[in-house]
């Protein structure tokens, strides 16, 4: 497969894990990346305070642990303190609470296949646990929803991430330095199949003509991104609004690893707690993310922000050494509205030699998971269409 020239599109998690997944296949392999550092959405700021964008983690049984594992991609990551634990707060009828409400584990245990597919998750959940627990269930999920209005969306959309996040003990876990570290060790990996990496090479409409007509293309950008590059109108999916609260504290014994709003979807995480590094000696470092309305401003989720700092972190204002807001709009992943699947999503076969990957397209998974096996299935059909046109064979279980 030498003489096959796969050409991708963008620097993020998917974009790596195609031109991975083509190069161990054989094929010659270039990633055009528009920005001056890999990453995409898993960049990790420069320190002092090595924030992600938003609330960051791996999930255990993802598809892409045992990939990343299996290609010593992995690295050193870390779980949960079991020490922290006893310092989750959950905001429940506008108090601290130590645990959650009975209904919201009981149906944190319950499949995914249990629940509609065409029901909303609130009239689902309400009909299994009552209005209380529905509400406190989907604003919990809301952690990996990054939407305003869980209780609105696929009932089995938002239970299999509910299943996922309750799981005991917790699926998540943490590279150690960020998800830069995670990045670095991809795009290592890939430099050492002989993958060309070409950094601040914009490509538009035009230029990415002239790519497809020397190999296979795989775009994995952001959805806006691929509809002005493809120029293709129907590449839209729903995704959410999320103001972004990072601050870091000076240290003080007692305070919370996480505070879970259940009164609305919200969450502030200390990821120092599990990362010491990515904050200076003293300080430690929080990470929020406070979904809003299409209308709501950046204010409404500061405001709630602070609400959560109130109850987890006292003295938080006067223990402030650093602070920064912002408001993520459509740029957290695909929601599925009921009637719908990650299959109704705008397929990875684009035709004519164009494939695409990224974080609302039509793969399974949770968050990042989308982004890694659409970026593993387009690498995949890539090579396999340019060796059906070539006469040449690949070899599958490479991956």
């Amino acid at each position: 497969m030498e003489h096959v020239h796969v050409h991708v599109v963008g620097g993020g998690l998917a974009g790596l894990t195609a031109a991975i997944t083509a190069a161990e296949s054989g094929a010659r392999v270039t990633v055009y990346e528009g920005h001056r550092t890999l990453g995409g959405r898993a960049r990790t700021a420069d320190g002092p305070y090595r924030t992600n964008e938003g609330p960051h983690a791996l999930y255990r049984r993802g598809p892409h642990w045992s990939w990343l594992a299996r290609r010593g991609l992995l690295g050193p990551v870390v779980p949960v303190p079991s020490r922290e634990g006893l310092r989750f707060r959950f905001r429940r009828d506008g108090a601290a609470r130590r645990t959650p409400p009975v209904a919201l584990l009981r149906l944190a245990r319950r499949s995914a296949r249990t629940a509609p597919v065409d029901a909303d998750f609130r009239s689902w959940a309400t009909g299994q646990v009552g209005a209380a627990g529905a509400r406190a269930a989907a604003n919990f999920a809301a952690t990996a929803l990054f939407h305003h209005d869980p209780g609105a969306l696929s009932a089995r959309f938002v239970q299999e991430r509910l299943h996922r996040l309750g799981s005991l003990p917790p699926e998540a876990r943490y590279p150690v330095g960020g998800w830069a570290r995670l990045v670095e060790r991809l795009a290592g990996h890939a430099r050492g199949l002989g993958v060309a990496v070409e950094t601040g090479a914009r490509v538009d409409p035009r230029t990415l003509g002239e790519l497809a007509r020397t190999g296979p293309v795989v775009v994995a950008t952001s959805l806006p991104a691929a509809r002005v590059l493809l120029d293709d109108a129907s590449l839209t999916w729903e995704s959410g609004r999320t103001v972004l609260v990072d601050l870091a504290l000076r240290t003080r014994r007692g305070d919370a690893f996480v505070v879970s709003d259940l009164d609305a979807p919200g969450w502030l995480e200390r990821f120092t707690a599990q990362d010491p590094g990515l904050a200076p000696a003293g300080e430690q470092l929080l990470q929020g993310q406070f979904p809003v309305g299409p209308d709501g401003r950046k204010a409404e989720g500061t405001a709630r922000a602070e609400e959560l700092l109130d109850l987890g972190f006292p003295g938080w204002r006067e223990r402030t050494t650093w602070r920064t807001e912002a408001l993520a709009d459509g740029r957290t992943g695909a929601v599925d509205r009921p009637g719908t699947t990650w299959r109704d999503r705008p397929s990875v076969i684009r035709g004519d030699g164009v494939f695409l990957a990224g974080d609302q397209v039509a793969a399974p998974g949770l968050l990042s998971e989308v982004s890694f096996t659409s970026g593993l299935e387009a690498g995949l059909l890539a090579v396999r269409g340019a060796g059906r046109r070539s006469g040449a064979g690949v070899d599958l279980n490479q991956t």
